[in-house]
């Protein structure tokens, strides 16, 4: 099952744009050959110091294998000092899975942009609601019937972190949905414990239409 990494990083106050550029110059590609989908990358609107990406693994499996060779590889011996400098804080990181069968998120065949490219597109908005664990499935039916126009929907991959030195939010069950920017939760019974609305990066592969 593809399993999906929602990352956000507190970043430095006025660095974020330092880290953008490092990301997208340096991070994407290199991860892509070793077999992570580098998914979208965005900028905050309700937070200047706020950076989410996001990224997939076909499984837990080739996920520990992925993060082993990228952090262990040239790259990122090359570029992590620089990228660290920008960040004060890392580990605010959601591990998921697919809410239902068809729910991963799907991208078009437009391929990335390449850097330089500009940023331009429409925002993505993303809720996170917190749900117990023996709630998941009836919420998440309820929401998929509520927000028909979403992208993707996910909730908690409960495996073990395997990658020790990456960690991430432990002892949590949350139901995801990616929706374009105009997505309304108000329709859902129970308001998001977050709210992020992004703007991609110059090389963002996900979107708002």
């Amino acid at each position: 099952m593809p399993i999906l990494e929602l990352r956000q990083y507190t970043m430095a106050p006025g660095r974020r744009d330092d880290f953008v550029d490092i990301f997208d110059r340096e991070f994407v590609e290199s991860q892509e050959a070793l077999g992570i989908q580098v998914l979208g990358q965005f900028r905050d609107l309700g937070d200047p110091n706020r950076y989410v990406w996001m990224r997939r693994f076909p499984d837990m499996q080739s996920r520990k294998a992925s993060l082993e060779a990228f952090y262990g590889g040239p790259v990122w011996a090359e570029h992590k000092d620089a990228a660290n400098v920008t960040m004060t804080e890392w580990h605010d990181v959601l591990l998921l899975k697919p809410a239902w069968e068809g729910s991963d998120l799907a991208l078009d065949g437009g391929g990335r942009p390449k850097n330089g490219f500009g940023d331009h597109g429409a925002e993505i908005v993303i809720g996170i609601w917190t749900v117990d664990p023996g709630a998941i499935a009836a919420f998440a039916d309820r929401v998929r019937t509520a927000l028909q126009a979403m992208r993707a929907a996910f909730v908690t991959e409960s495996a073990e972190n395997t990658f020790a030195p990456l960690p991430i939010r432990e002892g949590e069950s949350v139901f995801v949905a990616v929706c374009d920017g105009d997505a309304d939760f108000s329709s859902v019974a129970a308001a998001p414990a977050q709210i992020l609305r992004l703007a991609p990066t110059a090389r963002s592969r996900l979107r708002g239409a």
